[in-house]
């Protein structure tokens, strides 16, 4: 039996793959893609170490190691959020040239679940950052205010955080 989707998933170009395709609950997988991340003028992470989580409807999220940013250029923040699948998230300013951006990294210190490789890793959101990069390519961020995900031209959607998606 097939699942309905609640769109129509975007059309593949070669070498694309579709969000729509993602799993429900969601995965953490390695990958070995290059990812940095720049604030303030400088590179903040240039990391092959990198783990992604992969949610139907949303484009990847990139989780690198806390030790592979710059010193100094993670601070823990105030509040938290719970995700049903990974568990309480912590937040971090970052920080760096110069530049804060408050609340604009999280991380699962005690991931619950399969995602137990999250532990001791950071996920940033792009829209806040100068610049970031998987394998080269400049990110777009996720479409809304609240996902952090991290859109490439190899990934097709619809992605959720667009208008009318909250019933996603």
């Amino acid at each position: 039996m097939s699942r309905r989707l609640p769109v129509t998933p975007d059309p593949l170009r070669e070498g694309q793959e579709s969000v729509w395709d993602y799993p429900r609950p969601p995965r953490a997988e390695r990958v070995s893609s290059r990812v940095t991340i720049e604030l303030g003028g400088a590179v903040i992470v240039d990391t092959t170490d990198v783990v992604r989580v992969l949610e139907t409807s949303h484009p990847p999220v990139y989780y690198v190691r806390e030790s592979d940013f710059a010193p100094g250029s993670l601070r823990p923040a105030s509040g938290s959020s719970f995700c049903e699948f990974k568990g309480r998230a912590a937040y971090f300013d970052v920080v760096s040239g110069g530049e804060v951006r408050e609340r604009a990294a999280w991380g699962y210190p005690d991931a619950s679940g399969g995602f137990a490789e999250l532990q001791g890793r950071v996920a940033v959101y792009a829209r806040g950052m100068d610049r970031c990069t998987v394998d080269g390519e400049t990110v777009e961020p996720q479409p809304g205010g609240f996902y952090g995900g991290w859109v490439t031209s190899w990934i097709a959607g619809p992605f959720k955080g667009i208008p009318g998606s909250m019933g996603w």
